[in-house]
């Protein structure tokens, strides 16, 4: 009798790439290639709807997540992220909409969208992408920054709270 133990890993998990390999692991994916970035702490609808579209701006979808360092500095709440950097990396490598994962410890990407220079950086939600440092450093190597809006009545805080009762 085998055992599943035996089994090979998921193959998704070859999604996922150290920051220091990913300028590599970008040239071998289909362009335009489409940047986001975030948290992604417990995955909701809002999110898998997000990522969805944003894949559908180009011919690939990376992204970026912050480590659980970079943030807790976002001030969500002393507990969060609730999941670990390598088990959100893994969730989100395992959606058919994203074809790379990696991760930046900074309080923004602008350092990692230089290292990666995409061809269009998503966000999401109410973001004025006119005033993002991110928008202006695309621009300069001719990508475009757009943004989605996000699902109404997803969100993770929301969650948690509901959670917690």
């Amino acid at each position: 009798m085998s055992h599943a133990s035996s089994l090979p890993p998921p193959a998704f998990l070859a999604r996922i790439v150290p920051r220091a390999q990913a300028p590599a692991a970008i040239r071998r994916l289909a362009g335009p290639v489409v940047f986001t970035n975030g948290v992604f702490d417990v995955l909701h609808r809002g999110h898998v709807t997000y990522l969805a579209q944003a894949r559908a701006l180009g011919g690939s979808l990376v992204v970026a997540i912050n480590t659980d360092a970079s943030a807790r500095r976002l001030g969500k709440g002393p507990e969060r992220p609730l999941n670990g950097e390598q088990d959100r990396a893994a969730m989100l490598a395992a959606l058919a909409s994203v074809d790379l994962v990696t991760w930046f410890d900074e309080d923004t990407p602008v350092a990692l969208l230089e290292e990666l220079r995409p061809d269009v950086y998503v966000k999401g939600g109410d973001y004025d992408m006119a005033t993002l440092e991110e928008t202006r450093r695309i621009q300069s190597w001719g990508g475009r920054a757009l943004a989605i809006p996000f699902v109404d009545g997803y969100s993770t805080t929301a969650l948690v709270k509901r959670i917690r009762g």
